[in-house]
């Protein structure tokens, strides 16, 4: 059945009330229950019912299924590493190697201490919260001490974060995005994905605008006053400015009477990022044909596997390992790992029904042909060049009015990707640009969860910080948008 203007109504009203609301959670739900009244032919009764069945549905879906798990199960190894005092011990590690640029007052020691604190964002590509609150408790005193303005340690905190984890999507990122992907019929998700890296400028203009800015010493717009402020009076923060101070790392209080070791956290870590590459060979081994080497044949598995399989046994593997770990040290009984367990999956379940509610509504709107629709009635103005580029300023807007990069990406990969079939733009080039514009709305953003929590673990103001960032990112933003409109054209 053909809906026509209808099938778009549904993301609208998402987008609306996401808009409105600021409540990214009922806008999805909302937005899935208007899709199934429209398909059920405006009966309440009957479109509720198939509201609920459709997202008992994804889990009919595997790939949907052990992404969900996946994230849950993340929500457990974080709550290990902080528990087994690994956090503490990689900062400690750190600490050390500021300990000879705390005292000094060169332009040098400001440079290398503003590189350390962008490595350790970067290197902290497993979550988001748990990057920028690092980066800002852990820095925050050694930056006081060499008169680095307040707002220059958030934007170091909340440029590392997200565009490392989007980049390195080798955590809940890159399981939730695989999940929208097969949930728009894309039968290779974690190829995509990768292939998209190379196009998803706003991210690595972002990464490499924190490295200019800090090598070249060159400031411009607020943060320039804001460096000229500190310098010449000594004030971290404008004068009357409020910041939003956070004393902790961690959420979770890690286990009393050990030692802090570093390798506590960096082992877990490297062993999940490490056994996605293994696991992509495992699960695509059997689809390739006879090759004429080893590593031919490896390569092209790789290529074929299963990447939803492949993060959820890649998680469960390092939390094996840390476990292990754990219980010969001392640290971890198995009651505690079980309780632990328990606590870290209830504390990212909020992060679960966002992927369940996303995929939800993504299947809502393929049942529309919402994308199909939309594609077909932009066909004869909107070209392929085009696309990309209208593509990333739309998840750029949506991203900045809700403050949520993953709530944006939901609501448009079930748009954009139908569109880029339809118009034979190229999907990678595509799934870049509405992953990157959700990152360039979410920095720019006031109400942006991760703004905020750079702003408090910086003990920034908060719309210092946001004035600070902002040119830096419309910078980024802008040179992206050209970008995206010279390769649709000379290609």
């Amino acid at each position: 059945m053909e809906y026509g203007f209808l099938s778009v109504i549904p993301p609208i009203v998402a987008i609306v009330l996401a808009l409105r609301t600021k409540q990214v959670y009922i806008a999805l739900l909302f937005g899935i229950w208007f899709s199934w009244l429209i398909i059920k032919g405006w009966n309440p009764l009957d479109g509720t019912i198939a509201m609920i069945e459709g997202m008992i549905d994804v889990f009919q879906d595997k790939g949907s299924t052990r992404t969900i798990i996946f994230s849950a199960l993340v929500g457990a190894l974080l709550i290990f590493i902080q528990f087994s005092r690994g956090v503490e011990g990689f900062i400690n590690v750190l600490n050390k190697k500021l300990e000879k640029y705390e005292n000094k007052k060169s332009g040098y020691s400001r440079v290398m201490v503003q590189i350390l604190a962008t490595f350790t964002g970067l290197l902290l590509f497993v979550e988001t919260s748990i990057s920028s609150l690092t980066v800002g408790t852990l820095y925050r005193p050694v930056f006081d001490k060499l008169r680095i303005p307040r707002e220059k340690l958030a934007y170091i905190a909340d440029s590392s974060s997200a565009p490392s984890s989007i980049l390195i999507p080798f955590n809940a990122w890159g399981a939730f995005i695989m999940g929208l992907l097969l949930t728009q019929g894309i039968d290779k998700p974690f190829s995509v994905m990768i292939s998209s890296i190379k196009y998803n400028f706003y991210p690595l203009l972002a990464i490499a605008l924190v490295f200019i800015v800090i090598l070249t010493k060159k400031d411009w717009g607020a943060m320039r006053k804001a460096e000229k402020r500190t310098k010449e009076t000594g004030l971290l923060m404008n004068e009357g400015s409020k910041p939003m101070v956070s004393d902790a790392v961690t959420a979770f209080p890690p286990k009393e009477g050990i030692q802090a070791k570093a390798y506590n956290m960096i082992v877990p870590l490297l062993v999940m990022v490490c056994m996605m590459p293994i696991n992509l060979m495992y699960t695509g081994w059997s689809s390739v044909k006879e090759s004429s080497s080893f590593l031919d044949h490896a390569s092209q598995a790789i290529g074929q596997g299963s990447g939803s399989s492949s993060v959820l046994y890649a998680v469960i593997t390092s939390l094996l390992v840390a476990m292990i770990m754990y219980f010969i040290q001392g640290i971890m009984k198995p009651k505690e790992a079980v309780d632990l367990t328990l606590k870290g999956i209830g504390e990212l379940m909020p992060l679960a029904l966002l992927m369940l509610l996303a995929f939800a509504i993504g299947n809502a709107c393929k049942e529309l042909e919402t994308g199909i629709y939309v594609a077909n009635a932009t066909k004869e103005w909107l070209s392929p060049e085009l696309l990309p580029a209208v593509v990333f300023v739309i998840s750029s807007f949506i991203a900045f009015s809700t403050g949520t990069s993953w709530g944006t990406f939901a609501i448009m990969m079930a748009i954009s990707i139908p569109m880029a079939n339809i118009h034979g733009a190229d999907i990678t080039l595509v799934v870049a640009a509405t992953l990157g514009g959700g990152i360039f709305g979410d920095h720019c953003s006031p109400i942006s969860d991760t703004s905020i929590i750079s702003s408090m673990a910086s003990a920034s103001d908060h719309i210092d910080h946001v004035k600070t960032q902002l040119p830096y990112a419309m910078v980024g933003g802008i040179v992206t948008t050209l970008l995206y409109l010279l390769i649709g054209f000379i290609g």
